[in-house]
């Protein structure tokens, strides 16, 4: 008891009672591991400064001050100020910041997820080579000089150097075109004859936008579903990053040395200081040689305006960029597709197949019984007249066909495929499937047929008869592809989309239009002669076979514009030469506009 007393009046005359000792990290026992080193967290973030809560499990504190007052001073909860962050004395409550330190504690964020592109997209290509910029300029000065008066030959012009610039960027990167990408590329440049041919809107907005997808397929080299469909993206995506590379390529060509652009640019400049000069005295000097001259030289103070051409002249370069440097550094889209579905047992995927392959089948019997019968029949169980029972069908029918390709394609994808056995089922259910579709899309072809033949062709109509007939080549492509592999369907199903675009683009629909209600007209059916004044030029041929009063009030509101050579199509020539030779006159013609027009009248 006195050694007690006698202890701890030593330790307050040496000062030993100043407080605990502070609570650091224990050294392991003999015979024990050492604790694993902590990672260093990835991303660490400002948690908050005195008054926050302390960091949960992952934060990292600030190391204290040394000295010896901060090892032994106890924070305001009685807790020492070096405690680890997981002690079991640790409070909920605010905390002093640290006099010593910044006061700021941190936490460690969990990692951002990797943008969905960085697996697929290239490295960026060197700057551009001289003739990728030349190429480029080109277009540029030939989207502002040939695209602000309609379009027709200039499509075609400008896809020239576009393409020129995409080889030589793809050369000057190290890429050899695939024997699939030239087939593509000559395939777009097919698809804009349609606008050389035909002046009609429609089937011209349809080739531009295949071209313009046959050519991102070509420079991208897909062959999946998911390169098929996503490749138009690669240049609209590429069109920032395309810019500056193409001014680190201008750049580099204007800072001396042996790739100057100086010289060129020198010598562009004279060759057209001279022919605008030259061309002026010649055209002075000849009436003849001025006419030629104003034909081939654009107008560039016509309606359209300096502005509006300077902004397609911007367009076309950043068009050409764009469109070279996906050429150089093309996404992989192919990566980005998904992988095959899980494969689901015999039963569970066959049962719903045979079901829809049952009532696909009593769908055909009855068509099959009322197609062979005719009207009678239709008219006996519904009370419709053939061309009423043609029309209120076959919207269903073609979203039904839609709806199997769908159908189709996902259950490839969750197919059994563990042995031969059920390769043959699933070539048995889905090729029967596919086969009654062929049949329903027969149907539905034919149910317009008959309520075109009773009211005659329209743009709709002979436009959902056109979808309809692609859709059923599309199943027989997916009938072909269960037999000799899938690998080119996707590519199949592309051409075979440009190829109805091309055809139906060439076949001058408005012409098929107008000939078709005239040869009605003369069957005894009447005229809608307010509908086929809205048509365009293509049906200028057609409708001049009409007598007058009809052929002018029927070609009066057709507009036949004065164009340049290079926004003219070869149909606007066509009908100006008509309307040239036989004039329109100056007929009332409100009257035959608001009334269908009777076999008596011609």
């Amino acid at each position: 008891m006195s050694d007690g007393v006698e202890g701890n009046e030593e330790r307050r005359r040496t000062g030993d009672a100043a407080g605990p000792e502070p609570q650091g990290v224990p050294e392991p026992r003999p015979g024990e591991p050492e604790p694993a080193a902590q990672p260093e967290p990835a991303s660490l973030v400002k948690a908050g400064t005195a008054g926050r809560t302390e960091a949960r499990a992952g934060a990292k504190t600030d190391e204290p001050a040394t000295g010896e007052a901060d090892d032994a001073a106890p924070d305001a909860s009685g807790t020492p100020a070096d405690a680890p962050p997981d002690s079991t004395d640790t409070p909920d409550g605010p905390e002093a910041p640290d006099e010593a330190g910044d006061g700021l504690r941190y936490e460690r964020l969990p990692d951002a997820p990797p943008p969905i592109l960085d697996g697929v997209r290239a490295r960026p290509p060197a700057p551009p080579g001289l003739a990728t910029l030349v190429a480029a300029a080109v277009t540029a000065l030939l989207s502002g000089l040939l695209l602000g008066d309609g379009l027709a030959v200039n499509a075609l012009i400008l896809a020239l150097p576009l393409a020129a610039g995409a080889w030589f960027a793809a050369r000057q990167a190290g890429r050899r075109p695939r024997r699939s990408s030239l087939c593509w590329g000559a395939g777009g440049l097919a698809l804009l004859a349609v606008p050389v041919w035909s002046d009609a809107e429609w089937p011209t907005l349809l080739a531009v936008l295949a071209a313009a997808g046959l050519g991102a397929l070509a420079l991208h080299g897909c062959r999946k579903w998911s390169g098929v469909l996503l490749a138009p993206l690669g240049p609209v995506l590429a069109v920032r990053r395309a810019l500056v590379w193409g001014w680190r390529g201008a750049r580099e060509r204007t800072a001396g040395g042996e790739k100057d652009l100086g010289p060129l640019l020198r010598s562009v400049l004279v060759a057209v200081v001279l022919l605008v000069v030259f061309g002026g005295l010649f055209a002075a000097a000849d009436r003849a040689f001025a006419d030629l001259l104003g034909s081939l030289v654009p107008d560039v103070d016509g309606g359209s305006g300096v502005p509006w051409r300077l902004f397609l002249a911007v367009l076309g370069l950043a068009a050409a960029l764009a469109v070279a440097h996906t050429a150089a550094a093309p996404t992989r889209w192919d990566g980005l597709g998904p992988g095959p579905g899980r494969p689901r047992g015999r039963v569970e995927w066959a049962l719903p197949l045979v079901l829809l392959d049952l009532l696909f089948a009593a769908f055909v019997a009855v068509q099959a019984a009322v197609l062979l019968r005719g009207e009678d029949v239709v008219r006996a169980s519904n009370g419709l007249t053939y061309s009423e029972y043609a029309r209120e069908g076959f919207w269903q029918l073609l979203f039904a066909t839609v709806l199997t390709l769908a159908v189709i394609s996902v259950a490839v994808r969750v197919a059994p495929r563990s042995g031969p056995r059920d390769q043959l089922l699933v070539r048995a259910v889905l090729g029967t499937l596919g086969l009654l579709t062929l049949v329903v899309v027969a149907s539905a072809v034919r149910r317009m047929d008959l309520y075109m033949g009773e009211y005659g062709l329209t743009r709709l109509r002979l436009s959902v008869v056109a979808m309809e007939l692609w859709l059923g080549a599309v199943v027989l492509l997916i009938l072909a592809a269960g037999v000799f592999g899938a690998r080119l369907l996707p590519r199949a199903v592309l051409a075979s989309a440009a190829v109805a675009v091309l055809a139906f683009g060439l076949a001058s629909p408005d012409k098929l239009i107008a000939e078709s209600n005239l040869d009605a007209h003369r069957d005894g059916r009447t005229l809608d002669l307010r509908y086929l004044a809205g048509l365009s030029a293509d049906a200028v041929p057609a409708l001049d076979r009409l007598d007058e009063p009809l052929r002018s009030c029927a070609l009066r509101s057709i507009a036949v514009p004065d164009a340049p050579w290079y926004a003219t199509s070869l149909s606007q020539a066509r009908a100006h030469d008509i309307l040239t030779a036989r004039p329109v006159r100056n007929h009332p013609c409100r009257d035959l506009l608001t009334d269908d027009i009777s076999p008596s009248v011609r």
